[in-house]
């Protein structure tokens, strides 16, 4: 046993030294053949920083259509174009969009109503029995000023006396009592009124108008249901106002907000229309960030024009907010900007200038550019330099033909299956057989 794990030691020992000696030997290959840079062309284009971001498109006017009252659906309207009103029917305001079931609202109207009339005579009531109480105080007045005048005598009995003056301050009491009652049928009255008033307005509330012209986006209901109204009204339809007005809320990092601007030129697509590029400006950035999984973001509306009805509301929109914009500038790769040639590579003599650089391609070697950065999209970078033109070759990288050879002969590499080939005389065999 120890014989054999001797063995594969050295087995395992001999593989290793094979590779590293065919690796050496690659290597010693490859630096005796001449090197070949990888370049590309100088551009010059628009260069443009920006900042993405996801979002949802979203009507720019939203309303929401509820019912003030509670019942059962009965009926739905028409539209503009004299269909039931449904999804993406188009309405005009004061349209009736929808009916609710109004027994009970109509009942309701009628009980006020007659509660009024009989608050209205009820006031009648107290006015004439405050009309036959001042009668009696004007009777009971003449009954007590001749009582006064004969005073208590034999003529007239101290118990006669006393009741003409009892009856004469009962009247002036009962007055007093009875224009009570008239102000007490007044609020009556109105009071009944304000109920006539609230049972005409429920009633009316039972016939759903369009408040706005626009779109339905959305019908919650269906006839037969029932809509029950609490503390807030119950939601019927959603209508947007203009859909040739749009807004997309974007949701941006606040890594990034700082970079938003009101104003800012924004270019977005949308799944829907992949080829097509959406442009658009910031309208607003709301400040009640969200958090979610310690991400903090904020919600930006962009504003867009949507004349040609191409954009439909809810589309999941992919943003890019314009930061900085360098107009008609060169641009080169930013591995350009990244590479470091050897000083074997690099043309003899040539002075290296400090600061950032590109080498540009010359021959078998390389000669320094000083550049300037100007901004930097994540791909290129647009620069400046007076020795460097449109169209040049700036180098990126390196890459030896031994590399290439060594890639395609490597063992290890995936190789597209070939097919069998079958020569005629294998063909005339196949045949006999």
């Amino acid at each position: 046993m120890f014989k054999n794990t001797i063995v594969k030691l050295l087995l395992f020992v001999a593989i290793i030294a094979g590779a590293a000696y065919g690796a050496y030997r690659l290597w010693e290959k490859s630096a005796a053949e001449p090197l070949k840079f990888k370049v590309a062309e100088v551009e010059r284009r628009d260069v443009i920083r920006t900042v993405e971001a996801n979002g949802t498109v979203e009507p720019e006017d939203l309303v929401d259509v509820g019912a003030r009252v509670s019942g059962e659906i009965v009926s739905f309207g028409k539209d503009v174009d004299g269909n039931e009103v449904d999804y993406g029917s188009r309405i005009a305001e004061g349209d009736v969009i929808a009916l609710i079931d109004d027994k009970i609202p109509r009942t309701d109207l009628m009980s006020a109503q007659a509660k009024l009339e009989e608050a209205n005579a009820s006031l009648a009531q107290a006015k004439a029995d405050l009309i036959v109480s001042k009668t009696n105080l004007l009777q009971a007045e003449r009954d007590w000023n001749r009582a006064k005048r004969l005073g208590a005598s034999e003529a007239l009995s101290q118990a006669a006396y006393d009741s003409y003056l009892s009856a004469w301050e009962k009247a002036g009491a009962e007055i007093a009592v009875g224009e009570a009652k008239v102000l007490q049928a007044q609020a009556s009255v109105a009071q009944a009124k304000a109920s006539l008033q609230t049972a005409e307005r429920n009633l009316a509330y039972c016939v759903i108008k369009a408040p706005v012209n626009g779109v339905v986006i959305d019908r919650i209901v269906n006839v037969g249901q029932t809509v029950v109204s609490n503390m807030s009204a119950s939601s019927l339809f959603l209508i947007a106002k203009d859909l040739k007005k749009m807004e997309v809320w974007a949701s941006v990092n606040e890594a990034d907000i700082g970079s938003i601007k009101v104003g800012q030129n924004v270019t977005f697509t949308v799944e829907a229309f992949p080829s097509e590029t959406f442009v658009g400006k910031v309208g607003k950035i709301r400040l009640n960030a969200t958090m979610s999984q310690n991400v903090v973001t904020y919600v930006v509306e962009v504003v867009t024009d949507n004349s040609n009805l191409r954009l439909l509301p809810y589309l999941t929109a992919n943003l890019s907010f314009e930061v900085e914009r360098v107009n008609n500038a060169l641009a080169v790769p930013n591995s350009a900007l990244r590479w470091r040639p050897s000083e074997a590579q690099i043309v003899p003599g040539a002075e290296i200038p400090q600061g950032r650089k590109v080498w540009v391609e010359e021959g078998a070697f390389v000669r320094p550019v000083a550049v300037k950065v100007l901004i930097n999209d994540g791909i290129s970078s647009a620069v400046e330099s007076p020795n460097l033109k449109e169209g040049m070759k700036v180098v990126t990288g390196v890459e030896t033909l031994s590399m290439s050879k060594a890639a395609s002969s490597n063992p290890f590499m995936p190789k597209m299956p070939q097919r069998k080939k079958t020569t005629n005389s294998a063909k005339a065999a196949e045949a006999a057989k």
